[in-house]
C-alpha cells in the first residue's frame, strides 16, 4: 500500500493595503477512516511532534473526495461542494487489497499534510482498493450581524495600539489621543467593502474610479484630513488590525495624529477571491 500528496495543496491569500469558508456541519460516515486518521495525529509520524488536535469529519469535504475520484481539481471540487478553505490537501491511498487503512508507514511522506495542525476537517471515498482523503482548515468569517460589535473591537485595538509610543518602520511615533466612531467614515468604509466583495478586486481605487478622498465627499464628511486602511482575508479584526500595525505604512495611518475620527467595516463573500475584506477609514473634519 502507498500514498501520495496529489497535486492538491490550496492556501487562502492575505492581503492589506493602505492610503496616505464557511464551516459545514460534521456528519459522521467513515469513523473508522476518521480514528485512523486521528491516531496519526495524536500519535505523530515518528518524527516532529505528536498530540495534534483530533479532526472532525466533514460532510462537504467527503463529497470532496468523491469529486477527486471523479476527476475533478481539488479548487473546483471545493467549490461545487461550497466548502471555502483557507488551506486544504488531497491525499490518495492506494492498496492492494481493499480497504484501504491509514496508518503513518501507508502515507508515507504525506502524513507529514495530516498533521498541520491548523486542519480541523475531514472528508473520505473509498472506491475500490483506492482512498482519497481530504484535510482542510475552514474559513469562518464574522456574520454581518455582528458587524457593529466587530467595528467596535476594531476601534479598542486601534486605541489601545496608540495609547503607547510605537514605531512604524522607521518612524517613532508617541502616544496619541483616541479616535472617536464616525458613522458617516463607517458608511464610507461599508460602501466600498462591498464592492470589493461583490466584484472581487482590492484597491483604494473604485470601479467608478472614486478614492477614499471622493467617497468620503460623496458621503457627506466635510474632511481636512482623511486617509484608509485595506486587508482581505483575515478571518478576525485582531488579526486585520495586527496585519496593519506590522505594516508601516498602515501603522503610520493608525498612529497619526492628524486623524481623530474613524469608522470600519467589513463584508463577506465567500467565492470572491480573498472572501472577506475590511475598511478602516480615518479622518478629521472640518
Amino acid at each position: 500500500m502507498r500514498a501520495r500528496v496529489v497535486a492538491g495543496s490550496m492556501t487562502l491569500g492575505l492581503l492589506s493595503i493602505c492610503t496616505w469558508l464557511h464551516a459545514q456541519t460534521p456528519v459522521p460516515g467513515n469513523p473508522t477512516l476518521l480514528r485512523e486518521l486521528n491516531t496519526i495525529r495524536q500519535q505523530g509520524c515518528g518524527e516532529g511532534p505528536a498530540g495534534t488536535p483530533a479532526l472532525r469529519e466533514n460532510a462537504a469535504l467527503s463529497r470532496v473526495a468523491a469529486l477527486l475520484a471523479d476527476g475533478s481539481k481539488l479548487d473546483e471540487a471545493l467549490k461545487t461542494a461550497n466548502y471555502r478553505a483557507v488551506h486544504a490537501t488531497q491525499i490518495t491511498v492506494r492498496s492492494s487489497t481493499a480497504p484501504a487503512t491509514l496508518l503513518p508507514k501507508t502515507l508515507g511522506k504525506a502524513c507529514a499534510a495530516v498533521m498541520h495542525p491548523p486542519m480541523t476537517d475531514a472528508g473520505f471515498h473509498q472506491r475500490g482498493n483506492q482512498l482519497w482523503v481530504v484535510v482542510g482548515q475552514p474559513f469562518v468569517a464574522p456574520a454581518a450581524a455582528q458587524g457593529e460589535q466587530v467595528e467596535a473591537r476594531i476601534l479598542a485595538l486601534v486605541n489601545a495600539a496608540r495609547a503607547q509610543p510605537r514605531r512604524c518602520g522607521k518612524e517613532l511615533f508617541v502616544a496619541v489621543p483616541p479616535l472617536q466612531h464616525q458613522s458617516l467614515l463607517t458608511e464610507v468604509a461599508a460602501g466600498h467593502a462591498a464592492d470589493m466583495a461583490q466584484h472581487s478586486y482590492f484597491s483604494h481605487t473604485a470601479r467608478d474610479g472614486s478614492t477614499v478622498a471622493g467617497r468620503a465627499t460623496r458621503m457627506g464628511y466635510r474632511w481636512r484630513n482623511i486617509g484608509e486602511n485595506l486587508a482581505a482575508g483575515q478571518m478576525t479584526p485582531e488579526l486585520a488590525v495586527q496585519g496593519w500595525l506590522d505594516s508601516p505604512s498602515h501603522c503610520v495611518n493608525i498612529m497619526s495624529p492628524a486623524f481623530v475620527e474613524m469608522g470600519s467595516a467589513f463584508v463577506v463573500n465567500t467565492w470572491s477571491a480573498q472572501a472577506i475584506y475590511w475598511v478602516q477609514v480615518f479622518g478629521a473634519g472640518r
